[in-house]
């Protein structure tokens, strides 16, 4: 079991979400969220560091089984890409998930997800 996080500018969610709909990933989380990567612009004010602007991202986490991460990656890497590809097209990370359980169920591992 993975935890995917993906952080995408907010233009991209609609794309993003019907793209998994289409490839049977319906399980998603959905925060909004602001930060800052490469986008980052330090400015100078009167001799003074600014620090950058935060901008507004969405946060889309997906837990799913070993056989569905390469499928939701690579889905979530085409349809949250700009036509060429742009600095603040967004990051995922992979993570190991130990353990997943339904509350209302108490089931536990992959079929909880």
């Amino acid at each position: 079991m993975k935890l995917i996080t993906a952080i995408i500018p907010p233009d991209r969610l609609d794309h993003v979400r019907e793209a998994l709909i289409q490839a049977d990933i319906t399980r998603i989380t959905v925060s909004r969220v602001t930060g800052h990567g490469r986008q980052e612009d330090i400015e100078f004010y009167r001799g003074q560091k600014i620090a950058p602007n935060l901008i507004p991202k969405v946060r889309l986490d997906i837990a799913v089984n070993n056989e569905f991460v390469d499928i939701t990656v690579n889905t979530i890497v085409k349809a949250a890409r700009h036509e060429q590809g742009e600095i603040g097209d967004g990051k995922i990370f992979i993570t190991p998930m130990e353990e997943c359980i339904r509350i209302r169920t108490d089931e536990r591992g992959g079929s909880a997800i």
